[in-house]
């Protein structure tokens, strides 16, 4: 797996709020019912196809090293339980909650891991937590399924006790960059998820408030062909899943012509899948002194 890394830190920006236009919910590319059903199909076949999910989710985890101790942590969009299962190791004595959006995923995480204290059914746009509740909100390629930033980060900003961490891992509109060029050779569908930007990540965060470092990772992995790049997309539940996918239904011929415009791309290592990986680093800003400074 091929890397590579760039990193910038930025500060609080209260008034950034009228540059950042809220989506409504029939703007998303992604039914979030229809990304539920996707996840909670691939959760008994998840772990073995999640490599680059799993890789990700340590590097995240690395990042916990500089927070004390937590008593609540909030692992958000937890699937399986991988992630838990690491911050219970790292944090034995911490109240762990697992809340994922698909059913499936946490039934799973209680059968095989069951190392979280809860296990919650929830929006990440709609988290049912009480005011100051979690100490560190920990999210590993998850909130990529969101596009109302400035509704997401106001709630972590709600959730999230005075001097409270938040460590998210998601994905920008660079992933998959080889397969949408190839599939835009054969037609003019939607065959790719698409991602929010890292400037949108940025100003949505630094807009609610909560001030941090934003680090991107270029992550590549190789595949022997485009058939098992989109057996493994499937098997962790990323498949195509936009609401216009439709517009472009798989034929055997189109997957023909895909793979002929994907192969010029390959190198001795195979087919190449690039995943642009976003990290924030974000702190809660202690509203006692918020209320200092005002």
């Amino acid at each position: 797996m091929d890397c590579r890394k760039a990193a910038r830190v930025f500060a609080p920006d209260p008034g950034g709020e009228s540059r950042v236009r809220p989506v409504q919910p029939d703007e998303s590319p992604f039914d979030k019912s229809a990304v539920a059903r996707s996840f909670g199909r691939a959760a008994q076949n998840y772990d073995s196809a999640a490599h680059l999910q799993r890789a990700v989710c340590r590097q995240l985890l690395s990042e916990a090293d500089s927070v004390r101790a937590p008593k609540t942590i909030l692992d958000l969009g937890s699937g399986t339980g991988y992630g838990s299962e690491l911050l219970r190791r790292r944090f034995p004595q911490a109240r762990i909650i697992a809340l994922d959006l698909a059913e499936g995923m946490l039934q799973f995480a209680r059968s095989e891991r069951p190392v979280a204290d809860f296990h919650i059914a929830a929006d990440a746009e709609q988290l049912p937590l009480a005011d100051g509740s979690v100490d560190l909100v920990f999210s590993s390629m998850a909130l990529q399924w969101c596009y109302r930033l400035p509704q997401l980060f106001a709630e972590l900003n709600r959730v999230l006790a005075d001097g409270g961490r938040c460590l998210v891992a998601t994905l920008g509109p660079g992933t998959l960059s080889e397969l949408k060029d190839s599939w835009s050779r054969v037609d003019d569908g939607v065959h790719v998820n698409r991602f929010l930007s890292r400037s949108e990540w940025i100003s949505a965060a630094a807009a609610s408030g909560l001030p941090g470092e934003l680090r991107i990772e270029e992550r590549v992995l190789h595949f022997d062909s485009v058939r098992e790049l989109m057996r493994e997309l499937k098997s962790v539940g990323a498949h195509n899943v936009n609401r216009d996918a439709g517009r472009g239904l798989m034929v055997r011929g189109k997957l023909r012509r895909l793979a002929e415009a994907y192969e010029p791309l390959r190198s001795a290592a195979g087919l190449p899948a690039s995943y642009e990986v976003i990290y924030l680093k974000l702190a809660q800003v202690a509203r006692t002194k918020l209320v200092r400074g005002a």
